[in-house]
C-alpha cells in the first residue's frame, strides 16, 4: 500500500505534482487545476491541525467507508463530495499564484510526512479517528485522486 510514509511514494506524488499547470483539463469534477491544489493545501493543514472543518458524517463512514477508502487497493471514484470548507467554490482557500500554492503544498507534504512519531492525529471529519498511519495513507490517496484528476 502507497502512504507518504513512504519515502518513494511521497517522491512520487511530488513529481507528479511538478507536471501540473495551471492550465491543465480536468478529467472529472469541477475544480481548476489551481483549485485542486488549494484543496490539497486546506486538506493537509486540516490534518496537521491548523484548519478547523466540521465534522460530517455517522457511524458507517467512520468504520466501512474509512475501511475501503484508505485499505481497499481500488483507486477513489470521482464525484465524492467534500466539505463546505474544504471546496473552492464556498467556503476553501481561493487561488493565488500557481507557483506560490504549488510549493505551499509541497511543504505541506513535506512537514505531514516529517512529522512521524510527533503527529498529533487529529478526527478526520468525515473518517473520525484516524492513527498516523492511517493518516499517511489518506494523505498519498487522496494527492493520487486529484493528481488522477487532472491526468498526473
Amino acid at each position: 500500500m502507497r502512504t507518504l510514509a513512504r519515502e518513494r511514494d511521497k517522491a512520487e506524488i511530488l513529481r507528479r505534482l511538478r507536471t501540473l499547470e495551471p492550465k491543465s483539463a480536468r478529467r472529472w469534477g469541477r475544480m481548476s487545476a489551481h483549485q485542486m491544489v488549494c484543496h490539497l493545501i486546506d486538506t493537509f493543514s486540516m490534518a496537521l491541525g491548523t484548519k478547523q472543518v466540521s465534522p460530517a458524517a455517522g457511524l458507517r463512514a467512520r468504520t466501512i467507508v474509512k475501511w475501503l477508502a484508505l485499505y481497499v487497493p481500488v483507486a477513489w471514484p470521482p464525484g465524492v463530495q467534500t466539505l463546505p470548507e474544504l471546496d473552492q467554490e464556498r467556503s476553501g482557500r481561493p487561488p493565488a499564484v500557481f507557483a506560490a500554492d504549488i510549493a505551499e503544498l509541497e511543504a505541506l507534504i513535506e512537514l505531514i510526512s516529517s512529522k512521524r512519531d510527533r503527529f498529533d492525529c487529529p478526527a478526520h471529519p468525515i473518517f473520525g479517528s484516524m492513527s498516523e498511519v492511517a493518516w499517511l495513507r489518506w494523505g498519498y490517496v487522496h494527492s493520487d485522486h486529484h493528481l488522477r484528476q487532472f491526468g498526473v
